[in-house]
């Protein structure tokens, strides 16, 4: 069976997109953009060349060991952290992050929000399983997140962890939970219970990303190593995506055109 009917049947991928994917990708094979759509996720890509890598997590170190300093890590390093940062602000905007991203939603990107993801050696921070979908109010479900490691992620560490394919069913049911460890900022976590047997960790060298779709179910545990694990999540649009709740949300630009102006324009 060809990539393009392997894809034609997805409900998250309408027809007409995956014609655009398949016309447009230049980053990406089409085994990745079929595993995408298959299974919600690709990885490894290579983002950052390991000097880019240094450079890029000692200016974004700094920056997160002086909100440490601070007193302040939850609201600086949460959802628009690269509105506070000038090396993430440049990050967000990388082609070899954008590109990809490009060739699974489309021409014309948005980045909405990036989050650090910190955790020292021997801290209980995790997160809990939950699908971003089942809270973020956007329609339709084009957008993904690419999570760049600036340090290597692996299982001793707490690397992302998916559930395959979660984002082609209906969402799960989510609760609040209220638990220190979790490092969700809306305390979210799916209710079944997640079979570990079918879960895959996204093992990652520094410089290196996954992307993953915005409805598919991923967590990720305590760092059990010796060392910190630094990760940048940045959530990607496409320009025609939509915000459905009470209030409008913002965004930059950072490919294409916006023709549809669904989301104000973020402060840089």
């Amino acid at each position: 069976m060809s990539a393009q009917a392997l894809i034609s049947g997805d409900p998250v991928f309408p027809r007409w997109t995956c014609a655009r994917i398949f016309a447009t990708a230049r980053h990406l094979s089409e085994a990745e953009q079929v595993q995408f759509s298959q299974h919600g996720f690709v990885a490894p890509i290579r983002a950052l060349t390991v000097d880019d890598c240094d450079s890029y997590r000692a200016r974004i170190e700094q920056f997160v060991d002086d909100a440490i300093a601070a007193g302040s890590v939850s609201e600086v390093l949460r959802t628009k952290a690269h509105l506070r940062c000038p090396a993430l602000l440049e990050l967000v905007r990388v082609p070899t992050i954008v590109e990809p991203v490009a060739d699974l939603l489309g021409p014309d990107l948005l980045c909405r929000s990036a989050s650090v993801f910190l955790k020292e050696h021997g801290d209980p921070a995790y997160v809990a399983w939950h699908q971003d979908a089942a809270y973020w109010e956007l329609d339709p479900p084009d957008v993904a997140t690419a999570w760049v490691a600036l340090t290597e992620s692996t299982n001793e560490n707490g690397a992302l962890r998916v559930l395959p394919g979660s984002h082609r069913a209906p969402l799960f049911e989510h609760r609040v939970i209220d638990e220190p460890g979790n490092m969700l900022s809306r305390g979210q976590a799916i209710t079944a219970s997640i079979d570990p047997a079918r879960a895959r960790t996204l093992v990652l060298e520094p410089g290196e990303m996954s992307i993953h779709h915005v409805r598919l179910a991923h967590s990720s545990a305590p760092n059990r190593s010796p060392y910190r694990r630094l990760g940048v999540a940045i959530r990607y649009v496409a320009a025609h995506v939509r915000k459905t709740g009470p209030r409008r949300d913002s965004a930059i630009l950072v490919r294409g055109t916006d023709r549809f102006g669904h989301f104000d324009p973020d402060p840089e």
